[in-house]
């Protein structure tokens, strides 16, 4: 009895000291990324509102793309693979620099200036990162503590942009290695997310404002409706990621050059901007989403579009994010989609958008507490269908290159066993 006393008080005191340590190192990254985030949101704001007021910048577009090559070049780093390398830094013993917190706050502020397609949560995340391993240098952390420190940066920086820190810290522990959750870091990225929330609420930073979607009740009908929904978003998970690796992989062949390769990436998409005449693919395409979750769709095509502009934007060395584009896409598929199947075109539109965003990340549980925080729990039942099936029809793709998946998705057993 004694034994397990002092083991129980040992075991107390060691949780107590981590309890302070993350309380400590946790409040200094959400503090930092909350600073970053509502500045990063400020400047996107502005920048979308200049584009909007003035279109004639998007002739412009290969001027920033030439400015981003070389910038990323003059700081060495060419071969910076975006977020699928942040990803793979928390596995790694390479973490990310401070120069690229820099680099991605303004290229992305300059491809969004200029109509190029990106979304924001891949700039979130490199800039969590990057910050968050500046501070454990300087902190001088250990290994172990330096991959949970990036995953602090991580979850902070995409709680600043969306405002979600539950669904953020899951979303950075399990998109990482599929299958493998690191519950120790837990607290400390739900502690830096929400140190990271207050911040930038205290910022007052713009956050996307989208209508309330009316859920059915809960009947056979609607969850084989949304099921349906649901593979046809598996489906289309796995055709986006296909459109945004082999675009990347034409350009690079086609194109060695980087200069060149962003050159006539700026010419197609300045031709597709002209030739189809609204502007709606350009930027994050935050207006989409809103209009397709008010049950509204300009065509119902609109998500094909979005995929194209995407893909030629991104691939071409414009830097960004993809998961603002998969909210999009998915929207508006879902609500194109949603009436062929007997469903309400906003609700649709929301299942369609948690379900495309599953498929694409392979982050289910994530992805469940990102609906709650978005649309309530109201729907909770029909996004769990959506994000299961999702998850489990949409293969080994992934729009990460650097993902793991460790667990299979089909029967109880390791496929990677190396990336536990």
């Amino acid at each position: 009895m004694g034994k397990a006393w002092r083991e129980y008080f040992h075991d107390g005191e060691l949780a107590a000291l981590t309890l302070l340590r993350w309380l400590a190192v946790g409040g200094l990254t959400g503090l930092a990324c909350g600073i970053a985030g509502g500045a990063f949101s400020w400047a996107l704001s502005w920048v979308t509102q200049a584009r909007g007021d003035h279109p004639w910048l998007l002739f412009f577009l290969p001027a920033a793309g030439l400015a981003i090559v070389w910038s990323y070049q003059a700081l060495g780093m060419e071969n910076d693979s975006g977020t699928t390398q942040t990803i793979a830094s928390v596995r790694s013993g390479e973490k990310p620099r401070f120069r690229l917190a820099v680099l991605i706050f303004f290229s992305t502020s300059l491809t969004h200036l200029t109509g190029g397609s990106a979304g924001r949560e891949g700039a979130a995340l490199q800039i969590g990162g990057a910050l968050a391993s500046t501070l454990g240098r300087g902190l001088h952390l250990g290994e172990r503590n330096m991959n949970l420190i990036v995953l602090c940066g991580m979850s902070a920086l995409f709680t600043a942009l969306f405002g979600t820190p539950v669904a953020a810290t899951v979303f950075s522990l399990e998109v990482i290695s599929v299958g493998i959750l690191q519950y120790s870091a837990l607290f400390p990225c739900l502690f830096a997310s929400l140190i990271s929330l207050g911040v930038t609420r205290l910022m007052q930073a713009p956050a996307a404002v989208w209508a309330s979607v009316q859920f059915p009740q809960l009947s056979p009908s609607a969850l084989l409706q949304t099921g349906a929904l649901a593979v046809l978003c598996a489906l289309l998970a796995i055709l986006f990621c296909l459109v945004m690796h082999t675009t990347a992989h034409l350009y690079q062949r086609l194109l060695p050059n980087r200069y060149l390769r962003v050159l006539a990436g700026s010419v197609l998409l300045i031709s597709l901007t002209l030739l189809e005449g609204s502007g709606a693919y350009n930027g994050a395409g935050s207006e989409g989403i809103a209009s397709a979750l008010a049950g509204e769709v300009s065509v119902p095509w609109a998500f094909l579009l979005k995929m194209l502009f995407t893909a030629l934007t991104l691939g071409a060395g414009f830097r960004g994010g993809e998961i603002v584009p998969t909210f999009f896409i998915g929207a508006t598929f879902g609500c194109a989609a949603a009436p062929l199947l007997g469903m309400d075109s906003a609700f649709g539109a929301s299942v369609g958008l948690i379900a495309l965003f599953c498929g694409v990340v392979n982050c289910p549980l994530a992805s469940v507490l990102l609906s709650v925080e978005l649309f309530g729990a109201g729907g909770l039942v029909f996004f769990a269908l959506a994000c299961t099936l999702s998850y489990l029809l949409s293969g080994k793709f992934s729009l990460y290159s650097s993902q793991k998946i460790v667990y299979s998705k089909l029967e109880p057993r390791f496929i990677d066993a190396s990336a536990r």
